[in-house]
Parts: structure tokens; C-alpha cells; sequence
């Protein structure tokens, strides 16, 4: 059995488990430090069917 793999650990207090890091990765998350573009959602231009499918609520409603 090779000990370079991924384990499961119990979390003390939790019905949870985990797993530890796979080797040769870096667990801490990436930042993004750039300025990144808007979602679609927010940058103000909409299209001629915005309106009506926010209001649109489905018929089981």
C-alpha cells in the first residue's frame, strides 16, 4: 500500500469526514487579484427579453 495517496480523517465533533491534499497540490485557494469583467448579469446592458423573464413566474405558482 502506498502512503503517497489520499486519506479519509474524521472531524472531531462531526458526522463529516475529510480528505487530506493530493500530493503535489496546493491547498490554499487561488486569489484573483486582477480586475476581472462583470457578469452579464450586472453590467447594465439587457436585451429585448430582460423584463419579461424576470416577471415570467412559472404556472404551478
Amino acid at each position: 500500500m502506498s502512503t503517497d495517496r489520499q486519506r479519509i480523517e474524521r472531524v472531531p465533533g462531526s458526522r463529516r469526514a475529510r480528505l487530506t491534499a493530493v500530493p503535489g497540490t496546493d491547498a490554499t485557494p487561488d486569489v484573483q487579484t486582477t480586475d476581472a469583467p462583470a457578469p452579464a448579469g450586472e453590467t447594465g446592458a439587457s436585451g429585448p427579453n430582460d423584463e419579461r423573464m424576470r416577471n415570467d413566474v412559472p404556472p404551478h405558482y
